[in-house]
Order: structure tokens, then C-alpha cells, then sequence
């Protein structure tokens, strides 16, 4: 079953945050775009880099008014110690969110169940909750912050303006399409 248009299921969580443990829930992600991105575990090889990635592009994120939310099995003590150790994740400024019960990459589909990790699964909520983008790619395989900003500009756009939809490659002030009668057969 697809989770596209889903409402995010209740959860209760403690993060690590600039150098603080704050709680993080349902929500805490409703009012504003937000990002829920999970990875397998802390200390490892792929995941360093998306999160360093996301941390790069923090600013742009928070230009569009988007909140980015890490996820992994991991706890939030082992958050800290990531942080305070790897120069990569020390750029972090977002949430990282600790799920050792593994009810967030449940509620989310991710769970490797006999791994007791997260598959690398991003998800982008629009304000009220509802999931618009969704993307779960194998371990070995790194994520592209560039791209999810252009998907998020493209979710963006749509939900500010009914009725038009992003084709291909489509950049924030390109031209899209008004789905109609008209355009059937002529794209």
C-alpha cells in the first residue's frame, strides 16, 4: 500500500539538536514542510555522507521553509557521540531523531525486521501531515540533497498552485503543465 497522501502515524521520540535532547513527535513535523530522513545506523560508511550532504544544504531547506528530521535505530546518546566525534556529522544542525524501539521505521514501512535497522527511505510531509514524496533506495546506495531539493520545490509549487503539475527535471520557475483535454496525445 502505497503511503503517498498518508497522514504520518503518532510517534514520540528524543533527538539530538545542537548540543540539547528535545522531543520530537507527529507533531512537531505539522505546520510546515518537513523531511524524515532514515538511514541504517550511525558510525558507518553511506550514511555520514547523505547526513553531511543535508547539512550542506541546511540553509536551502530552511529557505523553503523545511524542517529535516534524521532517523536511524540508533539512540540519542549515540547521536551525540556521532556528532561530537565525526566531523561530517558535527556540521549537523537538524534533528537527529532516535528510534531504538523501532516504531518510527514501522510506521514509516523501512524496518529491516531482522536487522533491527532502517532501510535508506526518505519521505517529504507537506504541513498538514500528509506525505507527498516518498523514496527507499538499497544500503549501498547515497542519496542526493540537490535532488530532494528540486523534488520539494516541485511539491511545493504543485500544492501552491491546483491545477499544474512538474514534468521531468523540472526547476523551481520552469514551465508546467496544466493537465486538460487539450494536452492529451501533444506532449
Amino acid at each position: 500500500m502505497s503511503l503517498i497522501n498518508s497522514t504520518i502515524l503518532p510517534f514520540k521520540a528524543t533527538a539530538f539538536q545542537n548540543g540539547k535532547f528535545i522531543e520530537v513527535t507527529d507533531e512537531s513535523l505539522k505546520g510546515k514542510w518537513s523531511v524524515v530522513f532514515f538511514y541504517p545506523a550511525d558510525f558507518t560508511f553511506v550514511c555520514p555522507t547523505e547526513l553531511e550532504d543535508l547539512a550542506t544544504h541546511h540553509a536551502e531547506f530552511a529557505r523553503l521553509g523545511v524542517d529535516i528530521y534524521s532517523v536511524s535505530t540508533d539512540t540519542q546518546f549515540c547521536h551525540k557521540a556521532w556528532h561530537d566525534t565525526s566531523p561530517a556529522i558535527g556540521k549537523i544542525q537538524y534533528a537527529m531523531v532516535a528510534d531504538p524501539t523501532l516504531a518510527i521505521s514501522r510506521n514509516f514501512g523501512v524496518l529491516i525486521e531482522e536487522a533491527g535497522m532502517a532501510d535508506r527511505g526518505t519521505f517529504v510531509m507537506d504541513p498538514e501531515g500528509r506525505i507527498q514524496i516518498v523514496e527507499i533506495t538499497a544500503g549501498g546506495i547515497g542519496r542526493d540533497a540537490t535532488e530532494l531539493l528540486r523534488k520539494i520545490k516541485a511539491a511545493q509549487h504543485v500544492a501552491a498552485h491546483p491545477g499544474e503539475v512538474c514534468p521531468a527535471k523540472w526547476q523551481e520557475g520552469e514551465k508546467t503543465l496544466a493537465p486538460s483535454l487539450d494536452l492529451v496525445g501533444k506532449i
